[in-house]
């Protein structure tokens, strides 16, 4: 089944692409957003270039779209980048009509671990949809070192000024949201490849697959053989319907200093009710169940036992015990979706955990006593109560510090 390349206007409107404001200050050269309905099918040809808003982080501009669209049938990421003589032999499986390389990484923001790709942006905008391939001012912007995001994704995320904080660190990148643009399903949100070093991700690790008019299903099995058991392959039109391929291994590879060194490579698959199981190589090497101040017998990540035990320590030290009710505790390491979502959390990784949870509602401003929360920060461990839309229940590893003996 081919792919539709025309698209009319009101088709346009509907999928709202409409460009972030560009507020920042260093950056008044940037463009005003368009309309939220978009740029007129006959205005292709005579848009106006536009101006790179972060130079650093900038690659040629794609300029106008060239080729034929293909669908985004199949998702394969790796945990390495790509070896050359396997996308050729990929390329050479029947059903398989085309492939992309791209970057896959997953990041951790406000407790939700989104992915993210990094892209060439003149060869991915052809495995999207017609209306965003034909958006040229989102790819010049894309290029241009600014961010292309869902607009829902986005609205939870970015700042007043337009931007969004790639990572839990206070030093992780910090992208403008360029274009407000659906994007390729299991994706949420796309950089181009200027950005991966600095987010700490692969450029090269992922493979669009379009296999054109051949069901997607019937090449999984030959597939699987060939790139091997570690290897997460996704059939994008299923994932479209029910937000994950169900069949699927899946991976996330944590961004950034502190989840990536801590999480690793992390392989898991779908169970039902928002549940998932992790591989148990990983849960067997990182879960432990150990007993710490105030809580008692917790269960986390192991790496995140050392600064929890030296908080809880400080708070007892510090005449705070009361502050904590372990009868208010809600866990720390949970295998499961965000509820209604399918975005993992740090608590599936065991980085985080709840505390006095009747009176700290998502979206409230709590009652967690501020000096317990700045305790925490110390240690490097991060409260939800910060966020823009507030968690003060939740905290997360936000940064490995040394504890002494």
């Amino acid at each position: 089944m081919g792919v539709r390349r025309g698209a009319g206007l009101a088709a346009t409107a509907a999928l709202l692409l409409a460009l972030a404001a560009c507020s920042e200050p260093e950056s008044a050269d940037v463009p005003s957003p368009v309309t939220e309905k978009g740029p007129e099918p006959s205005s292709a040809t005579s848009s106006p270039a536009v101006p790179v808003a972060d130079p650093a982080h900038a690659v040629d501009p794609p300029g106008r779209r060239d080729g034929r669209l293909w669908s985004a049938d199949i998702l394969v990421q790796w945990d390495k980048p790509l070896d050359d003589a396997l996308v050729k032999q990929i390329s050479r499986l029947e059903g398989v009509a085309h492939t992309e390389r791209i970057g896959l990484g997953q990041v951790s923001l406000e407790n939700r671990v989104l992915t993210i790709a990094a892209v060439d942006p003149g060869d991915y905008r052809n495995f999207t949809r017609a209306e965003v391939a034909d958006f040229q001012e989102a790819w010049d912007r894309v290029a241009g070192g600014e961010l292309a995001i869902d607009r829902s994704v986005a609205r939870r995320l970015q700042d007043e000024e337009g931007t969004i904080r790639l990572g839990v660190e206070d030093d992780s990148p910090t992208l403008h949201v360029g274009a407000y643009t659906p994007q390729i399903p299991t994706i949420d949100m796309v950089v181009n490849t200027a950005w991966a070093a600095d987010i700490e991700m692969a450029d090269d690790n992922g493979l669009l697959i379009s296999t054109d008019g051949t069901t997607p299903a019937t090449i999984r099995k030959p597939l699987e053989r060939l790139v091997g058991d570690d290897v997460s392959v996704q059939m994008l039109d299923i994932a479209s319907t029910l937000g994950l391929d169900p069949d699927a291994q899946l991976t996330a590879l944590p961004t950034g200093g502190t989840l990536g060194s801590v999480v690793g490579v992390y392989r898991y698959r779908v169970l039902g009710g928002g549940r998932i199981a992790p591989e148990p190589s990983w849960v067997a090497a990182n879960i432990r169940t150990e007993v710490v101040p105030i809580l008692g017998a917790v269960t986390c990540h192991q790496d995140l036992f050392p600064q929890l035990r030296a908080a809880l320590l400080e708070v007892q030290s510090r005449g705070l015990a009361g502050e904590i009710n372990p009868d208010e505790y809600a866990g720390c390491y949970y295998p499961r979706f965000i509820a209604n979502t399918t975005s993992l959390s740090n608590h599936s990784f065991g980085l985080a955990l709840d505390l006095n949870v009747p009176g700290n509602g998502r979206g409230t401003v709590g009652e967690m006593n501020r000096d317990v929360v700045a305790n925490f920060k110390t240690w490097g461990i991060a409260w939800g109560g910060d966020w823009r839309y507030t968690d003060p229940m939740h905290f997360e590893l936000s940064e490995v510090k040394a504890v002494g003996g």
